[in-house]
Parts: structure tokens; sequence; C-alpha cells
């Protein structure tokens, strides 16, 4: 299908977090956080697993105490997704997880005590190659900035997140990203512009406290969105009063809603009428939650009858195209000789889908063998790296045709 967005990424500087690339045109990455208690670590490890298995990228981790960043060090031992700390006021805590391996702290610099121990944390992870992201949010402006502003305004936020990128800068240090994160979508949009056309270091989009599930994916679509189409951003966050999962899978079709990033199945459904020839309401709301393990890219149109099925199914990966008895069943545009049984529509597509994922799979590893091997005979090209190369392969087959 032709792309006809034309995003125009804003130019950023490189950072990792683990081997994420992050800025300077990287892949832009989806985080999410857990919300167990971090002490206890076997059920935040299987939070972590759990949001891996729905492909995140980064998952940041809430170390309020010295005792959550011992439980961190077994966390970080236990998973393989980097890790962001997220840290407020005690520097012994960032100083400590920094020591356990963790690929990113999430800190605010001015509010972790004085010059001391702030250089203290900005030398610990200049020498251990650690991130920083400066973590801006309208409910928690400092003192001074509420009552120079009155309420959190765009220009307040940039006050505040310029503080903090000021302290970096004297100290010398670069490897940072920053958020000027607020629960209004307004706000928080003219505040990530403010911000892009001051500083050229990575920005972390979100809104926060965006909402439960419905509301705060809207307005998290709507805002993230906005940003996205401007070229702004490089990590993102969809903050939800829900599942963390769900965060990602929202934050991944937002991006695949704007041809950013594809992973997973992409359904593209009617929203049924008299016409349809079978259930396609529930067929496909069980496949979403049968297929939801799967991070192949794919377009999978499922209409229930021949008014527009045939027309998506053309520019779709599978189609299928409402009919008596048996649908019409189309891979890679082509209609097939076999059907599908509408009795047992969901089963055959489910078989057929996860199938056709197989082989898309197998040609993305032929495809990122190539890459390593293009590697490791130094065949590297302009503006490439290694990292990026192969995180941007996991999710390059994109509707194969």
């Amino acid at each position: 299908m032709h792309n006809f967005a034309q995003i125009t990424r804003r130019k950023s500087k490189r950072i990792y977090i683990g081997k994420v690339p992050v800025g300077d045109g990287a892949p832009i990455a989806v985080q999410s956080m857990t919300n167990t208690c971090t002490t206890d670590v076997a059920a935040t490890v299987q939070q972590i697993k759990e949001l891996e298995r729905v492909g995140v990228d980064i998952v940041r981790v809430s170390v309020p105490t010295i005792d959550s960043a011992e439980a961190f060090k077994f966390i970080k031992q236990q998973v393989s997704v980097p890790l962001v700390a997220d840290i407020h006021f005690d520097y012994r805590i960032a100083l400590k997880v920094a020591e356990y391996g963790v690929d990113c702290l999430r800190i605010n610099p001015g509010n972790i005590g004085n010059k001391g121990r702030i250089r203290s944390v900005v030398d610990c992870a200049r020498d251990r190659n650690i991130p920083i992201r400066i973590g801006i949010n309208a409910g928690s402006l400092e003192r001074d900035l509420q009552e120079k502003y009155g309420e959190p305004t765009p220009e307040a936020l940039l006050e505040s997140a310029m503080r903090h990128v000021d302290i970096l800068e004297k100290l010398n240090f670069e490897g940072f990203k920053v958020s000027v994160k607020a629960s209004d979508v307004f706000l928080a949009v003219q505040s990530y512009r403010l911000l892009a056309s001051r500083i050229d270091q990575p920005l972390h989009l979100g809104i926060t406290e965006a909402g439960g599930a419905r509301s705060g994916a809207v307005k998290s679509a709507i805002g993230i969105g906005l940003l996205l189409t401007e070229g702004i951003g490089d990590t993102l966050r969809v903050s939800l009063a829900a599942n963390p999962v769900e965060e990602v899978k929202v934050g991944f079709d937002i991006l695949k809603s704007l041809h950013i990033r594809a992973r997973g199945i992409n359904f593209i459904a009617c929203p049924t009428c008299s016409r349809q020839e079978f259930d396609v309401i529930g067929t496909v709301n069980s496949l979403e939650k049968r297929l939801e393990d799967m991070l192949t890219p794919m377009d999978v149109s499922i209409i229930g009858c021949v008014v527009n099925g045939p027309g998506e199914a053309l520019v779709s990966t599978l189609g299928v195209t409402g009919a008596h008895n048996k649908s019409g069943f189309y891979e890679d545009g082509v209609r097939q000789r076999t059907r599908v049984d509408n009795a047992l529509i969901i089963d055959q597509l489910e078989s057929r889908i996860r199938a056709k994922a197989a082989m898309l799979e197998a040609k993305n590893r032929i495809a990122v063998n190539l890459i390593q091997v293009e590697i490791r005979h130094g065949k590297e090209h302009p503006g490439d790296s290694r990292h990026e190369r192969l995180f941007a392969g996991r999710d390059s087959i994109l509707a194969v045709r």
C-alpha cells in the first residue's frame, strides 16, 4: 500500500537505552512502566515479561527506596528488555541502581540534592555510560514556577525543563532525553513544541495521567499523534489507568496508524450492517485476543460482504470477504481457490494468519542474518549503526507482497 504520510523527523542526538537506539532517526521506541510493588521481585519480573511478550522496547520501574533498589538488582538479572529506574529525591538510590546495571536513570537533577550529590550521580552515569531522562510533569512543577505563572503553562513546563537541562550541560553531560508531560492535550503538545525548538536531545512523548483504557487511549492518540506527525518524538509511553500491556498495544497502534512502525496484526474490519455474512465483530474480537502474542507486522482485512471486501483484500496481506456459508479468502491481494467456512471462521483464520506470519518471520530472519554478515565484514551503510539496523530489523517485514 502506498504510504501517503510525509513525516520529516526532527533532528536529534543519539543515545542508547541498553541496546535500543533513541534519537537521530532511530525507530521510535515504545515504553511502558510496571505497576507492581518493586520489592515483589517475582510479580515485577512477571509483568515485565508480559510486556516483552507484546513487544515493549523499554520498561520503566519505580525505585522509591533502598529496599526497592536491592530488589531491582534481582529484577534486572531476570529480564532482557532495557530498564529505566524512576527515582525522585534520593541520589543514593540512583548510585545503587547504576551499580546494578540500570539502562537509564529517570531523574530531575535539581531534585536530588546539593551540587555535590548531583555531580556524583552525573559522574557515575557518565562512567557507566548510562543515559538520563529528565521528566517534567505539569502536576509537580517547582513552587516558584507555580507562583510565577499561576498555573501550568507551556512556558512554565519549558522553563522547568531548561533548568534541569542547564544543570546537565554545565556538567558536560549530553546523554539525556527530556519529557514535558501534562494531562491536558493542548498543554502537553505546545510544551513539546517549545522544547523541540530549544534543544536537540531526544524527546520522550506522553500525555500523563491520561485516564482509563478508552479515554486515555483517545487522549494519547490525539496528543502523541499530533506531535509525531510534526516529526517530534523519539520514544513514547501511553499512560493508562489499566494493565500496562494495554499501554504497549495502544502505543504500537498509534505508530501503525501513522505508518511509522508496524508490529503485530493490523486488523481492517467493517463496522458491520445487515449485509454481513458472518459475525464480523465477534470474529475480530476473538482474533485480537488469540493473536496478541504475534509481533509480525501484517494487514488482515475482515469484511462482512462483497461491497468493500474485495477492495480491502487487494491491499492486505490476508483478507476475507463475506459470502453465504463460505467466504472468499485473499493472500497478498490474490483471491485463493480455498474459501473460509463461516461456521469455523475464527479457527481457520487464526491458522492461516499464523502460517503466514511464520513464513514472513523466516524471510525476516534471513534479512537480519544478512545484516549481521554485512556488519561482520564491515559493510556498514552511511549513517547506520549496528544496534539500529538490528533493532529496525525486528519489524522490517511490513505487509510484504
